[in-house]
Order: C-alpha cells, then structure tokens, then sequence
C-alpha cells in the first residue's frame, strides 16, 4: 500500500482536541505507520492570529488520492471546521504533503503539497518520522530539506507522544 504523508495543524479553541478529533477519524482511512511529536509554531502566511498545533501522520492507504482529499475535508468538517478566508485561523486543517513518490497537480490537488519545502512546521515534524524519505521529483531527502529551510517561523515541542492508538497520552 502507498505511504501517504498528512499534516494537521490547529489554532482555534482546544487545538490538541481537534486534532484528536481529526486523527481518531483517520484511522479509518488506512493504517498508522507513525505519528510526529505535537509542535507549536506561529502562523505562516497571515500572521496575526494564534499560534498553531501542527503534526504530521505517515499512514498507508489504498484510497486515491482525489479520494483521500475529499475524505480528509469530510474529516474537517465533521470536527468542526468552519471556512473563514486563506491563511485564516482553523479548528482543524488536514493537508496530504506526500503521497509515496507520487507527483501530481490539477486544480483541486497537487502533491507534493505546494511550498512544504519551505514551512518549518511541516518540515520538522516530518524529520521526526521519516528523515530520509526521498522527496519525489527531487533529488534530497526530508532532513536536507529542513537543513536548508530559510522559514524562521518559532516553533517548538509541544509534546513527544501526544497520540496512540486512539489514546491521549
């Protein structure tokens, strides 16, 4: 089955309990390879708001990913995400960065997720867990991506092991 690579990230409300929300719904999508510690980092784009819970879930799945998009957003709003503008705070975001070696782009989905490469919040959580994932249509790995990240967004270790198997820790 295809690795797929999945970021979350919140900045409304109880943060840590939307995501909560959002993985324990996951689960149904496919198996958990690995869950990335729980960071805390200031917003990226629009920067006048609350600081984000960012993380990132490596998982196998046998849906598409035209599909898997669809169910992530169904996720979204199932715990309670309510559109404001772009770059906006969120209750919940769930965005597919890699999905195995894949490289694709339509006007509803491009993979790899346009500009991860340069957002430390997605960045290091998926050094975490896989530093030598190989970036498809590139010739580095995850963790040279981090090392040559100019972002200078803060962000710092919320907790190490925040999610397992369905339980808070």
């Amino acid at each position: 089955m295809p690795k797929v690579f999945i970021s979350l990230g919140s900045n409304k409300g109880d943060r840590q309990s939307f995501l909560i929300k959002a993985v324990t719904k996951m689960k149904q999508l496919g198996n958990f390879l690995s869950v990335s510690p729980l960071y805390r980092s200031s917003a990226y784009g629009f920067t006048d708001q609350p600081d984000f819970y960012n993380a990132v879930i490596i998982m196998d799945t046998e849906i598409p990913p035209q599909s898997l998009l669809k169910d992530l957003k169904e996720i979204e709003l199932a715990v309670g995400r309510i559109e404001t503008f772009h770059w906006g705070p969120r209750e919940i975001d769930l965005d597919i960065i890699l999905y195995e070696q894949m490289q694709l782009h339509n006007s509803e989905l491009s993979i790899p997720h346009p500009d991860f490469q340069n957002r430390i919040f997605v960045l290091k959580p998926l050094a975490d867990i896989a530093p030598e994932y190989p970036v498809p249509g590139e010739n580095v790995t995850i963790s040279e991506l981090l090392n040559k990240c100019q972002d200078e967004t803060i962000i710092e270790i919320v907790k190490k092991d925040w999610y397992s198997n369905g339980v808070t820790i």
